[in-house]
C-alpha cells in the first residue's frame, strides 16, 4: 500500500480552508467546483466521444504528414499536479504510432544528470525529422516544482530565466513546431481528485510525496506559476492555457488547440473546429484568477 494513503484526507479534515471543504462537501458529481468556471457540469458524454474521435481521426492525419514533411513536433504539457496532464497525453497518442510519438515523463534527476547543463537532459529527447515529442512536464520544472520546494536556489532559477526564452527561440529557428500547453485546474477540484485517487486503488500509484506536501503550498505554487508564465510567455513559444476543470473540454480543447498550430495539409477544418476560447486560451485565463 502506498504510505501517502490516508494524508489527503487528513488534510482534507485539518488543513485545508473551509471555503474549499465546503465546496467539495456540497458539490454533485457532475457540478463544477470553481464558480468562475463557465460551465455548470461537465461535458455531454456522448458528445464528448464523438468529438473525441473525430479529432483523433485529425491527429492520425497530422501524423501523417509529420512522416510525409519530416516536421519536427514538441508539445509540452505543464500545469498543477492532478490538472489532467497524464489523461490529456493518454487522448493524443491514443490511436498514434509509438514508433513516431514518443512521451518523456522524467524522474528526478540522478547524480550525474545533477551536474549537467539543466537543459541537457532535455534535450536528449527532442524529435528527429519525422518524429513528435510530448513531454509531461519538461524544462518548466525549474520554474514553478523546484522553487516552490527549494530544489533550486533563486539564483539557479533566475539564470534558468535569462536561458528558456533563447533556448524555445533556437528550437524554433531550427525548425521545431513548439507548442506549449498549460493545464489550469482550481484548487478544490484538485484536492477532490487527489480523494478519488486516495480511495481508488488503482490510482494510488498516482499520489507522491510532492503532491501531499504541495497542497499547503497553494499560493507558493500560484505565485511561482504567474511569474513563469509571465516571464516565458514570448511570440516565438507562446504559452496557451486550458482550463482543466472538466476533463473532457480540457482534452478537447488541447488537442483542437494542437491541431490549430501545425500547418497540416491534411486537417479536415470542420472537424478540428475553433478552441473554446472561454476555456483556451493566453496566460491571461489563469493570471486572471490563479
Amino acid at each position: 500500500m502506498n504510505d501517502l494513503v490516508g494524508q489527503i484526507s487528513d488534510y482534507f479534515n485539518d488543513e485545508a480552508p473551509q471555503h474549499v471543504r465546503d465546496l467539495i462537501e456540497d458539490s454533485r458529481k457532475k457540478e463544477m467546483l470553481d464558480p468562475s468556471y463557465p460551465y455548470e457540469h461537465r461535458m455531454d458524454r456522448d458528445e464528448y466521444d464523438e468529438t473525441l474521435e473525430a479529432l483523433q481521426i485529425e491527429l492520425v492525419k497530422m501524423q501523417d504528414w509529420v512522416i510525409r514533411t519530416g516536421a519536427r513536433v514538441v508539445v509540452i504539457f505543464e500545469g498543477r499536479d492532478a490538472a489532467g496532464k497524464g489523461g490529456t497525453i493518454s487522448r493524443v497518442r491514443a490511436n498514434l504510432n509509438p514508433r513516431v510519438v514518443k512521451t518523456v515523463a522524467l524522474p528526478k534527476p540522478n547524480p550525474t544528470e545533477a551536474g549537467e547543463w539543466y537543459f541537457q537532459r532535455y534535450i536528449k529527447h527532442l524529435p528527429s525529422s519525422g518524429n513528435i515529442t510530448l513531454f509531461d512536464r519538461s524544462w518548466y520544472n525549474r520554474g514553478v516544482v523546484e522553487h516552490v520546494f527549494g530544489f533550486c536556489t533563486p539564483e539557479q532559477r533566475e539564470h534558468w530565466f535569462t536561458q528558456v526564452p533563447n533556448l524555445e527561440r533556437m528550437l524554433v529557428n531550427d525548425g521545431v513546431h513548439l507548442i506549449k500547453i498549460w493545464l489550469n485546474v482550481g484548487r478544490a477540484e484538485q484536492l477532490r481528485r487527489f480523494l478519488e485517487r486516495e480511495e481508488d486503488p488503482l490510482k494510488h500509484w498516482k499520489l507522491s510525496e510532492i503532491d501531499v506536501k504541495g497542497l499547503s503550498k497553494w499560493d507558493a505554487y500560484t505565485d511561482a506559476i504567474t511569474e513563469t508564465l509571465t516571464r516565458t510567455h514570448t511570440d516565438v513559444a507562446p504559452w496557451t492555457v486550458v482550463r482543466s476543470e472538466d476533463k473532457r473540454r480540457a482534452r478537447i480543447g488541447a488537442i483542437r488547440h494542437i491541431l490549430s498550430r501545425l500547418p497540416c495539409d491534411l486537417a479536415d477544418k470542420a472537424a478540428v473546429g475553433t478552441p473554446d476560447e472561454q476555456i483556451v486560451g493566453g496566460p491571461d485565463l489563469i493570471l486572471r484568477d490563479a
